[in-house]
């Protein structure tokens, strides 16, 4: 094949891709949502370092309910509800679906976050996952394009990350995580397969401690048995959507953001969720008082000194 021709099919190509419309590919995100049965699944597998000590592999195993809680033309909120015993309901991570979405926070270290914006061209024809803790604050964000080929289905996109829940109050020797994040659709549910780098940052460089390989594989089962998640989102549905527009009002207004998950002997995620148990009985319940508190509550949590080796500023 010419040169020529090869750029022309190429060109093509990368033509198609763009082109397609937010609904070509919003249903394979959609795909997504349903009642699973997950387990999850994680073995470090090399060390550059000859006297590094491998840890026990991790796996644990949950039920979920996911779900669409909010969609437009390009935007899809889906949220993940933990079920606990049949009955008890945890409100599990998120992750927030955009269409060529541009604006993007980028995990330094220690909690922190800057923005980068990606150009147009950059953008096109990509979805950017954005996914969010229990307690709506971020976690990391990627974009790429889903994919279709070959009778597979995926999208797969690397980011930088905080340690994961399962190790951040448990190491010290690593303090961040760059992962490289694969969703794949299957027969029988979907696949979120990870390649992890455990990143020893500093101010000048990266150092890999060590790479993890992850699987959490999502199987689908009976709706009937998320009964219970289904039944408590409405009755939680408003406060949580309170705690989305703030966070949202916090993180627009600033280009580097700082968080302070333990204030005292107290977490975020511990008294937002208390709060949102406070909503959840209230007979009637009063958007702008909640929005208020959770807006007090996630600026006590905020630092404005970012760490010395990042150049960044900050606006109110």
């Amino acid at each position: 094949m010419s040169k020529i021709l090869l750029s022309l099919v190429l060109s093509l190509v990368y033509i198609s891709a763009i082109a397609q419309k937010p609904a070509d590919q919003k249903d394979l995100i959609k795909q997504m949502c349903g009642c699973y049965e997950i387990d999850f699944q994680y073995a470090e597998t090399f060390s550059e370092s000859d006297d590094y000590q491998f840890h026990d592999r991790y796996s644990a195993q949950g039920l979920e309910w996911v779900f669409v809680a909010e969609e437009q033309a390009e935007e899809i909120v889906i949220q993940h509800l933990l079920i606990i015993n049949d009955s008890t309901i945890i409100k599990h991570w998120r992750e927030d679906w955009l269409f060529e979405n541009r604006d993007l926070l980028v995990y330094e270290r220690n909690f922190e976050w800057s923005k980068r914006q990606l150009t147009k061209k950059e953008a096109a024809g990509t979805w950017s996952q954005k996914v969010y803790q229990v307690d709506d604050s971020p976690r990391y964000q990627g974009h790429a394009t889903w994919l279709t080929a070959d009778g597979k289905q995926y999208w797969e996109s690397t980011s930088a990350a905080p340690l994961p829940r399962r190790e951040y109050t448990k190491r010290s020797d690593y303090n961040v995580m760059l992962r490289t994040n694969k969703h794949k659709l299957t027969d029988f549910g979907h696949v979120h397969e990870l390649d992890n780098a455990k990143l020893i940052r500093s101010a000048n460089k990266d150092s890999v401690l060590v790479w993890e390989k992850g699987m959490n594989t999502y199987t689908k089962v009976d709706d009937d048995r998320c009964l219970p998640a289904k039944e408590w989102w409405p009755e939680n549905q408003r406060y949580w959507s309170d705690v989305r527009a703030v966070w949202s009002e916090v993180i627009a207004k600033k280009d580097y953001l700082n968080l302070e998950i333990n204030l005292g002997n107290q977490k975020l995620w511990q008294r937002l969720f208390a709060l949102s148990d406070e909503a959840s009985i209230a007979e009637d319940y009063d958007s702008t008082l909640y929005r208020t508190q959770v807006s007090l509550i996630i600026n006590e949590h905020l630092s404005t000194k970012p760490s010395a080796w990042v150049n960044v500023s900050s606006k109110d």
